[in-house]
């Protein structure tokens, strides 16, 4: 099993990468593979519930991703809102930095922001002067290789329709796909993780093993461990279901919240999912070398370029793979 980013690389062409959602949720295409025998096949989102046996259990993720990208008053300064670490204190990504250094203000969602502390990641520890209006002077903060803002279509699109608990940074993007009258045909249940500024950060060493994963928060209720305990096989909808699922122990599972910075990799045996629905991921990511330690490395690379041969929609807003 390799451990060197360089091998979770693969040529992406650009016209693949999808900046806009199709016109309907459901209407992506599906790459099924068979994580066994490698074995590929082309389906339509909506033969998901085909792919269901007596007693699975689909688990999705229902944070909701709040409009944390804001511009300061005057537009010099952009802030990414990442996690509220106390009262009236925020963690943010501002660029550029230079302007906000320890003791700094300037004025952005009808308040006064003031830079208290900078992390050793460069991350702004900003106390504001009274409640962030984020509704009124936030956007929904997509992805950057989309090259544009965020704009009404987003607003709805940028969200799963099951999206509760307001949190993320990034939208779960395997939940994008599922609407109300699909969820309501198969048994599920709901779990919290929020989508937290790895989604946008980069592997920067070459041997994994050097690489140091962000922290994300989660939650799992009570119906959802009683629901997960008593399932055949867990069906998780994204990296970021299967995250909270692997990071707990095995055996029976309780109602729980907490934070997880678990990075699955190869060889990583997973112990509660069984299957799994992703979405494309970008080269060289975390979520790349997830799927392929479920998977196996060779077959997720097979299967990525017959996606880019068959000329799926990469990303976000991109068509996904069901792994069995």
């Amino acid at each position: 099993m390799s451990d060197r980013l360089s091998d979770y690389d693969f040529h992406l062409p650009e016209e693949l990468i999808a900046s806009r959602p199709l016109e309907r949720r459901d209407a992506s295409r599906m790459l099924v593979l068979d994580r066994h025998t490698g074995a590929i096949a082309h389906r339509q989102f909506t033969d998901f519930p085909s792919y269901l046996h007596e007693g699975d259990l689909v688990v999705l993720n229902n944070s909701r991703v709040i409009r944390a990208r804001m511009f300061s008053e005057d537009h010099r300064v952009e802030f990414l809102f990442l996690e509220e670490v106390a009262p009236s204190q925020w963690k943010c990504l501002v660029k550029p930095g230079r302007r906000m250094r320890v003791g700094a203000t300037c004025r952005a969602g009808g308040v006064e922001l003031t830079v208290k502390a900078i992390e050793p990641t460069g991350e702004r520890i900003v106390e504001a002067s009274g409640p962030i209006d984020f509704e009124h002077h936030g956007e929904l903060p997509i992805p950057p290789y989309m090259h544009r803002g965020a704009d009404e279509q987003d607003d709805l699109r940028y969200q799963t329709v099951f999206a509760r608990h307001e949190g993320s940074v990034a939208a779960p993007t395997a939940g994008l796909h599922f609407t109300p009258e699909l969820l309501s045909t198969i048994p599920h249940a709901f779990l919290t993780l929020h989508v937290g500024i790895g989604t946008f950060q980069p592997v920067k060493t070459e041997s994994l093993a050097e690489h140091v994963m962000h922290e994300e928060r989660y939650e799992i209720d009570g119906n959802a461990a009683a629901a997960i305990n008593t399932a055949q096989r867990i069906v998780a909808i994204g990296t970021t279901s299967t995250r909270v699922l692997e990071s707990r122990p095995a055996g029976p599972l309780e109602p729980c919240r907490g934070r997880t910075s678990i990075f699955i990799r190869p060889p990583y045996e997973f112990h509660r999912v069984g299957a799994l629905l992703t979405n494309f991921h970008l080269p060289k990511s975390t979520l790349l070398m997830l799927v392929s330690a479920f998977a196996g490395s060779d077959h997720i690379r097979a299967a990525y370029q017959e996606a880019v041969r068959e000329k799926y929609r990469f990303f976000s807003y991109g068509d996904c793979m069901l792994i069995l």
